[in-house]
């Protein structure tokens, strides 16, 4: 699990160093910058929001014609929000799988949880978060979204216990990733969009599954794989 952790930050680091030179310079230098950089590397990055919250309308969009869907979230408050709100009202057409992961409100282990690690950077910047404010968020966001999806059976939800420095939404074309600031919100911070066939979106697809696959299943939510 170190060597995984280790392989996800560096791989982070070297993505976000190279797609940072952009921000240097003008609008549409960095958009060509961009499609330079990807072109050679093979990352297949299609663009690079400032702010995850400027990637809304794309991400909507993307999950209205998705086929399946991967989501592993910081928090989860996106989930009950207008983007997501047609995978659980039944409008338009669901996609055939829905893998969600949550951060695990209540680890196991007796150390400091890497969502309490989280929640204290977030309070150096946001006098609200309170010890334990950040898991009885996600808490709340787990049962919505296990009401919402009540008998549901394409929908499955775990927690996982693993580093919370990025979101992740991929789907059977696009996967957006977000880069979180040790001190911003992670709607304030960097989304990056990468296409199916490049070697960013494959990455983002094995961090999902190594995460879901040593992920817990919430006590009473069932599980295909069980």
């Amino acid at each position: 699990m170190t060597e995984f952790i280790l392989g996800v930050a560096s791989s982070l680091v070297a993505t976000g160093a190279a797609l940072g030179l952009g921000w240097l310079l003008s609008h549409r230098a960095r958009w060509w910058l961009l499609a330079v950089v990807s072109g050679i590397s093979g990352l297949g990055v299609r663009r690079v929001h400032r702010h995850q919250d400027d990637a809304k309308a794309a991400l909507s969009d993307e999950i209205g014609r998705a086929r399946w869907l991967r989501v592993m979230v910081g928090r989860g408050n996106e989930l009950t929000r207008d983007g997501f709100a047609p995978l659980w009202t039944g409008e338009g057409r669901p996609p055939d799988s829905v893998r969600v992961l949550l951060p695990d409100p209540s680890p196991t282990a007796a150390e400091e949880s890497w969502l309490e690690r989280r929640e204290r950077e977030l309070a150096s910047v946001d006098p609200g978060f309170g010890p334990g404010l950040l898991s009885e968020q996600v808490l709340a966001n787990f049962h919505y979204l296990s009401e919402a999806v009540r008998g549901a059976q394409s929908t499955e939800i775990r927690f996982y216990d693993l580093p919370n420095l990025y979101r992740i939404v991929a789907t059977d074309n696009t996967a957006f990733i977000t880069l979180y600031q040790s001190a911003e919100h992670g709607r304030h911070s960097p989304c990056i969009v990468a296409h199916r066939s490049g070697e960013l979106y494959d990455f983002a697809l094995r961090v999902f599954d190594t995460a879901w696959d040593s992920a817990r299943v919430p006590d009473g939510t069932p599980s295909r794989d069980s």
